[in-house]
Order: structure tokens, then C-alpha cells, then sequence
């Protein structure tokens, strides 16, 4: 090609700005943020269910919804249908836990036919992995940190 220095002339990068796709930043950023609080909204419509109807006490039911959205996300994801969510709505459908829970389940989707354990098992966490390795990491050298400052235990 040359030179990176080298103008390209006038016509041709009329051209590529003509025919480049604009981006829709405004309309990102409410799909993002109407599927994410639609998320969000759904989480807290849980946590009152389980408070209400169970009789569980608030740290209780927050853990009920982690797990009903989780649920809810890889199943969504194994139907396709969270892929199609994530394409219109970006970061509002990674963001929440949901998210973590589609970017377990859809590498492991996409490898089963490679068989269970050369496939979903081995290519499970390719996504997801690093930040399970980093959080987990992160947790100790923070807890060890605090334990060396003097905190005291939960």
C-alpha cells in the first residue's frame, strides 16, 4: 500500500463517508438504556414477589433474583431470542447479570456439537472466564488487604 503518510485523494474519502454507516448514537443509548431499566425493572419486580409472596427478608430475595435473572438469560439465550435483544440494545443487555449469564451460555451453545467436553466444557468460559479469574483474584487481594489493615469480619 505505501506510505501511511499518503493522502488519499479528495473523491475517494467523499466516497467511503457517503457509503459508511452513520452512527445512531442517540437511538444506542435509549435502546440501551430502556432494555437495561426494563432489566432492572424486572429484577426489583422479583425481589418484591419474593419478599411478599415467600416472606423472604431483602438480602434473601435479592439472592432469589440473581438467580431467577440468571435463569432467565441463559434461557433466553439457549431459544435465541437474548442474541436478538443484544443486537438492538448493545450494553443495556450486557450490562445487567443477564448479560454474564448469555456470554457463558452462548460460546457453549456454539461449540456443542464438538461434544461435551471438548466442546461446552473446554469453550464455556472463553467469554466469560478472564472476568471469573479477575473477580475471583481482585476478591482476595482485596480481602487479604483488608485483613491486614485489621478489619473485622461480616
Amino acid at each position: 500500500m505505501g506510505d501511511s503518510n499518503e493522502k488519499m485523494p479528495d473523491g475517494y474519502q467523499k466516497l467511503i463517508n457517503d457509503v459508511s454507516p452513520k452512527p445512531t448514537v442517540v437511538k444506542n443509548v435509549v435502546w440501551a438504556f430502556m432494555v437495561g431499566g426494563f432489566i432492572c425493572l424486572l429484577g426489583q419486580l422479583l425481589q418484591n414477589y419474593f419478599s411478599d409472596s415467600f416472606g423472604l427478608e431483602k438480602k434473601e430475595a435479592a439472592q432469589a433474583v440473581v438467580i431467577a435473572v440468571i435463569f432467565m438469560g441463559a434461557f433466553l439465550t439457549g431459544l435465541g431470542v437474548y442474541d436478538e435483544i443484544g443486537k438492538r440494545a448493545g450494553a443495556g443487555s450486557i450490562v445487567p447479570i443477564s448479560g454474564f449469564a448469555n456470554s457463558i451460555v452462548a460460546p457453549a451453545m456454539e461449540f456443542r456439537r464438538e461434544g461435551l467436553v471438548f466442546g461446552v466444557g473446554a469453550k464455556m468460559f472463553v467469554i466469560a472466564g478472564p472476568v471469573i479469574v479477575y473477580g475471583v483474584t481482585t476478591a482476595v487481594v482485596i480481602g487479604i488487604v483488608y485483613w491486614l489493615i485489621g478489619g473485622q469480619g461480616g
